[in-house]
């Protein structure tokens, strides 16, 4: 099973995230951890946002075909990330999930971004004007959307592990 996450930062991608595969045994394949890992590595300047999805891809892809459920955590802002994550998914011939997480209340959502510490070493957490510039474009197709402004963490948990353990579910 694979479940792509995707969502401003702030929303609570990660954190519903973590909770989540430690529910349901899954992987957490996170692309911030990936991008800077890569940034420490090549002490450069270069853009490496396609480069940590290529490389998500490719370890989920892997990930998948050994039976093991992966759940994708990343911002997912554009129509072609969410195309390649549903094509790792078809190619390993599994059951796909898309999921928006969301949160509707801006002085929330801008509070969570401004009082963030970074989890990874070193990594630079964007601001509220790279949040709120950032392309996004908007979803379509089938998907679930879960607003963290009315869903608490626990409650998002929940309504994902039903959906991942729903046998009639998925693509």
């Amino acid at each position: 099973m694979l479940l792509i996450l995707g969502g401003l930062p702030g929303t609570g991608k990660t954190t519903i995230a973590r909770s989540l595969c430690r529910h349901i045994g899954a992987m957490h394949l996170r692309i911030d951890s990936i991008e800077q890992a890569i940034r420490i590595w090549a002490q450069s300047g270069v853009s490496l946002d396609d480069v940590g999805y290529r490389v998500a891809y490719a370890i989920a892809e892997e990930n998948l075909r050994l039976g093991i459920s992966v759940v994708a955590d990343s911002v997912n802002p554009l129509s072609i990330t969410r195309d390649a994550w549903r094509a790792v998914g078809q190619r390993s011939r599994t059951r796909i999930h898309e999921v928006e997480i969301t949160c509707s209340n801006l002085e929330e959502h801008r509070r969570r971004v401004e009082g963030r510490t970074a989890d990874i070493p070193n990594h630079e957490l964007p601001t509220w004007r790279d949040v709120v510039s950032r392309e996004y474009e908007t979803w379509s197709g089938d998907h679930l959307v879960i607003d963290t402004a009315v869903t608490r963490v626990e409650e998002s948990v929940e309504i994902l592990r039903k959906l991942v353990q729903s046998p009639d579910s998925g693509a």
